[in-house]
């Protein structure tokens, strides 16, 4: 069965078309009022609405909305293959996240400044970790170990409920370090973090991905608590020239499409026939994947395509006013496209480099801004877990020097009691 995908010149773009490769969203438009609906009764009447929005949402009935216990026993449940790739990917975590960490420091001028910056963790945060359609013990590793990595004192992990609950994903939270687990997912998961029940620990930041309904409870809670960022459906753009294996090329894409049919996948070329060939090996390959019905609906959208450049320029301009998620490099010299791009989450280079490697174990973390999103800000880190402080002391000299420049902006400003705080210790009644 062949696809829809086909190749289009990106000098053929009309309006609608650019349209839905750049005007992506995270769909939390048609969410936001169930959202918001759903948030205000979780923050009204805590315990009771999560239980009933579990009933409701995920056909369960939840005893026991803690389930942390049930963490710690499920690393006993799985294979010993699958607790050693999820150590090996915790460690390569915990090692990218590490080099984060930044140091104190604290510096003197010569005329008498000493000013400097020091960085502690927040208390409390919460993880989010999907379930639904598939397990994600990967998000938790993503949202965990950073946190840890930063001196997070009180982890609480939310992650939906199920009649049985995936161990690999409650293991993969337990080994990464969470402090408590819950069983509640969905908006009501957003609220209880945001707000706190009577069994559910309030936190200062929510981070991890979720659904259009995860995604609206974050944007309706921020006023209240931080969050990480908006994100919507996974998306990736790959940039390949004649050298590039079009089957490495389809692969991505086709990787990018399983997770949901809202996601966005983009290959372009400066290369007709490479072009053609990427098209010839995501129809040869689709097939043969598990979740082809979801892969097929995600390409199929006017949000994804192969789009052909009339250069190598052309395909860099497209990359970086897409600000994709994930960008995939597969040329010859890769390097020099990278250094033309600077709007991307997660950047992948050469042929033997994945996008999957990032999403699950080379290191590096794979909550990223979608949606242009990287235009602005970067993926999930140390620094999300940390507050900088600033501090200052001044020598006497340093205060004398200063005094005009404080003095006179104060006065210009109309803010006499700033300006007297300074001449009070500077004028000739100093003791």
């Amino acid at each position: 069965m062949t696809t829809t995908l086909a190749v289009t010149e990106i000098a053929d773009l009309g309006l609608e078309a650019r349209a839905a490769l750049f005007d992506r969203d995270a769909g939390i438009d048609s969410a936001r009022a169930d959202a918001q609906e759903i948030v205000d009764r979780v923050r009204e009447e805590g315990d009771v609405a999560v239980r009933e929005y579990c009933r409701e949402f995920d056909d369960v009935d939840v005893g026991n909305l803690e389930i942390t216990d049930a963490c710690e026993r499920a690393v006993d449940d799985v294979s010993e293959d699958v607790r050693n790739a999820i150590d090996i990917a915790i460690e390569n975590v915990r090692e990218f996240h590490e080099a984060q960490v930044p140091e104190d420091w604290r510096r003197e001028f010569d005329d008498g400044r000493e000013l400097g910056r020091r960085f502690r963790p927040l208390e409390r945060v919460g993880v989010y970790v999907p379930g639904g359609t598939a397990a994600y013990p990967s998000s938790a590793i993503m949202g965990v170990v950073p946190a840890v990595v930063a001196g997070v004192d009180h982890i609480s992990v939310v992650t939906p409920p199920a009649d049985d609950l995936n161990p690999v994903t409650l293991a993969a939270i337990h080994l990464a370090g969470a402090d408590a687990v819950y069983s509640v997912g969905g908006a009501q998961a957003i609220a209880a973090l945001a707000y706190g029940t009577e069994t559910v620990t309030r936190v200062q930041k929510i981070v991890g991905p979720g659904n259009r309904w995860v995604t609206a409870a974050k944007a309706a809670v921020r006023n209240d608590v931080e969050i990480d960022l908006l994100a919507g459906p996974s998306e990736v753009v790959v940039i390949a020239d004649d050298t590039a294996d079009p089957r490495y090329v389809a692969a991505e894409l086709l990787a990018q499409a399983e997770h949901d049919p809202n996601a966005s996948v983009v290959a372009v070329t400066d290369d007709e026939a490479t072009a053609a060939a990427i098209v010839e090996a995501v129809d040869d390959q689709l097939d043969e994947r598990a979740r082809a019905d979801t892969i097929r609906e995600a390409i199929s959208s006017d949000a994804s395509g192969v789009l052909l450049a009339r250069s190598m320029s052309e395909a860099i301009l497209f990359t970086e006013e897409y600000a994709p998620e994930h960008l995939a490099i597969m040329a010859d010299d890769d390097e020099s496209i990278l250094e033309r791009i600077d709007s991307a989450g997660s950047v992948f280079l050469g042929p033997n480099t994945p996008v999957a490697a990032g999403d699950y174990a080379s290191g590096t973390n794979h909550v990223l801004p979608t949606n242009g999103g990287a235009k602005l800000t970067g993926g999930l880190s140390v620094d999300h877990f940390l507050r900088a402080t600033t501090v200052q002391r001044l020598a006497e000299s340093a205060l004398d020097d200063l005094a005009p420049t404080i003095t006179t902006l104060a006065d210009a400003e109309g803010l006499e009691a700033h300006a007297e705080s300074v001449r009070l210790r500077t004028d000739d009644s100093r003791e």
